[in-house]
């Protein structure tokens, strides 16, 4: 019998909303994952607790047998983003 070759996950992404806090950090919320609300006291820090929160929710809808829903992006494909730059004087 042929061992199998684990295969590779397929990368999705869900939108998340990066809510920056008065008193720092941000909370982010996934609109398609309403149970996915996390922080992080820096951006890297809360878009890596979102990450996480996705993947146990993700995790915890298929143990349930629910029906997960569709990503937001295939990351296969071209990513568009905003970057944030210093217009300078005028």
């Amino acid at each position: 019998m042929k061992e199998k070759k684990p295969t590779k996950a397929a990368h999705v992404a869900y939108l998340c909303h990066f809510h920056p806090e008065p008193e720092g950090g941000f909370t982010v919320t996934c609109p398609k994952l309403p149970p996915v609300v996390t922080y992080g006291e820096t951006l890297e820090e809360a878009q890596a607790n979102a990450r996480e929160a996705i993947e146990l929710c993700l995790e915890v809808m298929r143990e349930e047998g629910a029906a997960i829903p569709a990503p937001d992006r295939d990351l296969t494909l071209p990513i568009d983003q905003l970057v944030p730059v210093a217009a300078g004087a005028p």
